[in-house]
């Protein structure tokens, strides 16, 4: 078997095989990044050896295109965290930094590490589309705030003892009141500005509430069981489906929970022992997660108990808030691979597959 580690890049993409067995270096090529220079590396790993993996650099933005061409072509594919490629590299003792160096270091990380151990590329169009959705949507939110904040300045010189309470402005009523006192105002050159970003923040507010229906429709035709967990959402069960990106590629719940950065890392020292928070995995991932574990913990029964119990144990807050999003991630595992096998989910499928109280099924 041969591993084949690729370092990608926008124009261009250098792969660099080695032998699973001996790791020596088994061949070396580079091809521009669009699809004649994917068929190339393609027939050109096909030639090294029948039985390959394809070990990429996890950067999303240059690497998805090659990667979704691999998967769709048949070939395994596995992720590599960058962190893995620099650890790799600095062990290595050629010195210095090029493509070819960095292409063999990808593929002795994932040997390193074992490409069994390594998320699997999973091609998975509905993922890809609800993380598209999501992050426009986080795009228009954001450049809205700014709107929002620049509207507030021009707004308080024109007239300083205008009150406008939190969150007014994502509001039509007090944007509709807004344009029409900003009608009768002076027409300055604030007044105008502040007209335009009205007409902006409503244009806006319209495209992200059109947004959220339609990555609600996405999410329920898809994976409707998300949708039942209490404090889960549309908006936080598109972002666990896009992040996951096909939870089948993934062995087991603990494998999530460690992509989600929720599983605990051992600290124990001589006769101490202890697990420490996990800062890695992804991020987004582990942020909905966590909105789903405060939820629960200010509104749902079964997961308020559960913290009062951890807490009772002589946990912190924040480590029985930390034990209840490894449950999260389980359940929440669960729910994916049910719906993506096709299952049905009945109360009795979530307590086979998530037993213990505090995650009983909810009406």
């Amino acid at each position: 078997m041969i591993v084949i580690g690729t370092d990608t890049h926008k124009r261009s993409h250098t792969c660099g095989a080695v032998d699973g067995a001996t790791g020596r270096l088994a061949g070396e090529l580079t091809a521009p990044a669009r699809q004649p220079g994917f068929r190339e590396l393609l027939a050109w790993g096909r030639g090294l050896d029948e039985e390959r993996v394809w070990a990429i650099e996890d950067c999303r933005h240059v690497s998805g295109p090659l990667e979704r061409f691999l998967v769709a072509s048949g070939e395994r594919v596995v992720r590599v965290p960058p962190r893995l490629t620099g650890e790799s590299r600095r062990g290595e003792r050629t010195p210095g930094k090029s493509d070819p160096i960095d292409a063999l270091a990808v593929a002795r990380a994932a040997l390193r590490e074992g490409p069994e151990t390594l998320p699997a590329a999973h091609l998975d169009e509905e993922a890809l589309e609800l993380k598209l959705l999501l992050d426009h949507r986080d795009d228009l939110v954001r450049a809205r705030s700014q709107d929002q904040c620049r509207l507030r300045w021009h707004l308080h010189d024109l007239w300083p003892d205008l009150e406008l309470p939190a969150g007014c402005l994502d509001r039509t009523v007090w944007l509709d009141r807004l344009a029409r006192r900003l009608s009768r105002a002076d027409q300055g050159a604030r007044a105008t500005i502040a007209r335009e970003l009205v007409v902006e923040i409503r244009r806006r507010t319209r495209r992200v509430e059109g947004l959220g229906r339609e990555i609600a429709a996405l999410v329920g035709a898809r994976t409707p069981g998300l949708l039942d967990l209490e404090g889960c959402g549309p908006l936080t069960a598109a972002r666990l489906i896009a992040e996951t990106a096909g939870a089948g590629r993934l062995a087991s719940d603990a494998k999530f929970a460690r992509l989600a950065g929720v599983a605990p890392i051992p600290a124990s020292s001589g006769t101490r022992t202890r697990h420490r928070l996990d800062r890695g995995g992804n991020r987004r991932l582990n942020c909905a997660l966590h909105r789903i574990a405060v939820t629960q913990g200010r509104c749902h029964t079964p997961a308020r108990e559960f913290l009062a119990r951890k807490q009772t144990e002589g946990k912190t807050r924040r480590e029985a808030l930390r034990c209840l999003k490894r449950h999260l991630a389980r359940r929440v595992w669960r729910l994916m691979i049910e719906s993506e096998r096709g299952r049905s989910i009945t109360p009795s499928t979530l307590r086979e597959a998530c037993p213990g109280p505090q995650f009983a099924a909810t009406a």
